[in-house]
């Protein structure tokens, strides 16, 4: 008997301390709300460029994408090549008296690709590719009508193209910042891939500044906007916005075994394809300033060897007599770290930077010269 009564006061004692840790700790937890995480859905009314969340609640809000996704769909064309071909036949007449046949010409079409409108007045930004070797280019908008377009002038060291149709009132996109984008940041993908009309995906910014070796090119300019937004074929010249639905790359290439998109999209940033497009329009070509100087990416073992504890930059391998960099004294073995105090990490970054300015502007180049730090004043120019 006595067994049991202490087997009871004992349960009870249990009972008693458990309900009370258990009121203690949803207590603690009502107030303080700090082990709870809240996924909040899409709201139109939040302004997505700012963090939306709370050391407490830790509420986060995922972008609208829809106000983006609305202003690209118009903007966005689709660019269909044709070429020129000879096609012979027989004439009955012509082998009888002549002993030869006849051919007329023929367009065939032998691609197609995308493009961005990029004014009202019906100038469309797309790539170098997508064009080269077209006899004839013809351009459907989202509503179906149809237009041969002209080529305006293109920059094969950047792959990127200007076109325009004779039309007017037309919905156009905004070239955005692309410098001001951040890694991990929302962007959308607008295109044409497979023939499919006006397609559009999101993804993240994965990387910038990639050189990825698709332009063979002397002194081409590779500086991608690295997405994770699937592009495929057809994507080419398309638009990559960023949320507010501004125009902050042209989507250009993909790295893929297969052919299609395995997670790894490249756009030239608009920094780039906006000062293109002002030449093209201004002189039909680029006006594009260099530096005279054989270069490549600083690293490891190049800093060992020259005895410099600096590991990312560029590095001066020659300088060219007569070049903007011998005038300002940049020398063989300098290390270019940083352009207008832009710090510049590799030679997709430095030609990203130097793509922003014209010919016979001057910018500072700051270069480590045996431990150093020395700043050379260039005065830009195009040889």
């Amino acid at each position: 008997m006595r067994k049991i009564i202490f087997y009871f006061f004992l349960c009870s004692i249990v009972s008693v301390l458990t309900s009370f840790l258990f009121v203690s700790y949803y207590l603690q937890d009502k107030a303080l709300g700090s082990s709870k995480v809240e996924l909040v859905g899409v709201n139109s009314s939040v302004d997505c460029s700012e963090e939306k969340f709370t050391t407490n609640t830790k509420r986060f809000y995922l972008p609208d994408l829809t106000i983006a996704a609305d202003k690209s769909i118009d903007a966005v064309v689709h660019v269909s090549k044709y070429v020129q071909s000879r096609q012979s036949y027989n004439d009955i007449l012509l082998q009888y008296f002549f002993g030869q046949s006849s051919s007329r010409s023929r367009l065939y079409p032998v691609s197609t690709g995308s493009g961005v409108i990029i004014s009202e007045d019906g100038y469309i930004v797309t790539n170098y590719h997508v064009i080269k070797g077209a006899s004839e280019l013809q351009i459907t908008l989202n509503d179906n009508r149809t237009y041969v377009a002209k080529v305006v002038g293109f920059d094969s060291k950047t792959d990127i193209a200007l076109l325009k149709i004779s039309e007017t009132n037309l919905t156009f996109l905004e070239f955005g910042d692309s410098n001001q984008l951040k890694i991990g940041e929302w962007v959308l993908a607008v295109g044409n891939p497979f023939n499919l009309k006006t397609t559009v995906t999101a993804g993240i910014v994965s990387a910038k500044s990639r050189n990825i070796g698709t332009i063979q090119q002397n002194y081409a300019i590779e500086s991608f906007i690295q997405t994770d937004a699937a592009v495929n074929p057809g994507n080419s010249g398309g638009a990559l916005l960023n949320i507010k639905g501004e125009l902050v790359g042209i989507n250009t290439a993909i790295a893929s075994e297969t052919g299609s998109f395995v997670g790894y999209s490249f756009a030239v940033p608009s920094s780039i394809a906006k000062e293109v497009v002002n030449d093209l329009k201004e002189y039909g070509e680029v006006q594009r300033p260099i530096l005279g100087i054989s270069i490549i990416d600083m690293s490891y073992e190049i800093a060992q060897q020259l005895g410099e504890s600096v590991y990312t930059g560029i590095f001066v391998r020659g300088v060219f007599d007569s070049s903007a960099a011998h005038r300002a004294g940049i020398l063989s073995g300098d290390i270019i770290v940083s352009i207008n105090d832009v710090d510049v990490k590799d030679v997709g970054e430095m030609q990203k930077e130097l793509s922003r300015y014209r010919i016979g502007e001057k910018i500072d180049v700051t270069v480590i010269r045996q431990g150093n730090r020395v700043k050379k004043t260039v005065e830009l120019c195009n040889k």
